[in-house]
């Protein structure tokens, strides 16, 4: 395996592909980077990014408990991805997008509260285990060289569930999302739509932490879907766009994963947050000509 990148990306692309773990990677990495473009349009659109953010931080004791026990690490991910969806579901406040007025405050408290309990168990579990934990980093930040053949398809039908859950549940999840009150009185079950919405956060979250590792799943999950979201205002394209944008972040980041010693969830990060940089700067730059054209036509009138 050559040392780094040449200028040759046939030959390039061509080594990557005989690789089968970097194949089972780009299947997987594809996966979830569909599944959370899409999952997180919604969450950035119901500012709950914090909520988001503690169910990634979950899958770590998750993952932990699980190596600790001597079974699949992703058991530990979605157990206890879903466990805490559920638990920040079923709280007073909990994860939900239609708050009053002092209510995100009670939101974040009871999301927090989850996160802290979490992180501690999951520095129970890591004490717990006896043997050296030598995947420890893996699990934190990521790696491209341990999807088996099984993750991809685990991967591949969590996936595909969340999506065809997503597609029925999103024309009253927009609604409940934008005017809850009215969508309320419309005969919408805002409470249940919620929690089903958090139930595949959990999903999406587990998934992807096992791509880019606990710490780093805001890579997918938020950076894509804000970067989308300064684009445009127009749901269907919003979520077409944040999925494009994961997509991508996840086969060049990747890709310069496997010629670089670096991990691939920090190339992932950082090429969404360079996306989300370009996004929003073309969002300042048209919002100041649209000023700037409107101050011309009042100028001349």
């Amino acid at each position: 395996m050559t040392t780094g990148l040449t200028w040759n990306l046939i030959e390039d692309a061509h080594q990557l592909f005989s690789y089968h773990f970097m194949v089972n990677a780009l299947r997987a990495g594809t996966i979830v980077a569909v599944v959370s473009g899409a999952i997180g349009y919604f969450m950035v659109l119901r500012r709950q990014s914090f909520v988001g953010h503690t169910l990634a931080v979950i899958g770590f004791p998750g993952a932990a408990g699980a190596t600790w026990l001597g079974v699949s690490t992703g058991i530990g991910y979605y157990g206890f991805c879903l466990a805490g969806a559920l638990v920040v579901a079923s709280l007073p406040g909990g994860g939900r997008a239609d708050v009053g007025p002092g209510g995100h405050g009670e939101e974040s408290a009871v999301v927090g509260t989850v996160q802290g309990f979490a992180l501690a168990c999951g520095f129970l579990f890591v004490s717990l285990y006896k043997g050296f934990l030598s995947g420890l980093n893996n699990l934190l930040f990521g790696t491209i060289t341990g999807v088996a053949d099984h993750q991809v398809t685990i991967l591949l039908i969590a996936g595909v569930t969340c999506l065809l859950v997503l597609a029925v549940i999103a024309r009253p999840l927009l609604f409940a999302t934008v005017d809850p009150d009215v969508a309320r009185a419309a005969g919408v079950p805002v409470r249940l739509v919620s929690a089903a919405f958090l139930i595949l956060l959990g999903v999406a979250a587990a998934g992807t932490s096992q791509i880019t590792g606990s710490l780093l799943v805001f890579a997918l999950l938020v950076a894509p879907a804000a970067a989308a979201s300064r684009l445009t205002a127009r749901p269907g394209l919003g979520v077409t766009l944040s999925i494009a944008i994961a997509v991508a972040v996840t086969w060049v980041g990747e890709g310069i994963a496997f010629f670089s010693p670096y991990p691939i969830g920090f190339w992932v990060t950082t090429l969404a947050f360079a996306v989300f940089l370009a996004a929003a700067g073309c969002r300042a730059g048209a919002d100041w000509l649209a000023r700037r054209v409107s101050l011309d036509v009042r100028t001349a009138a």
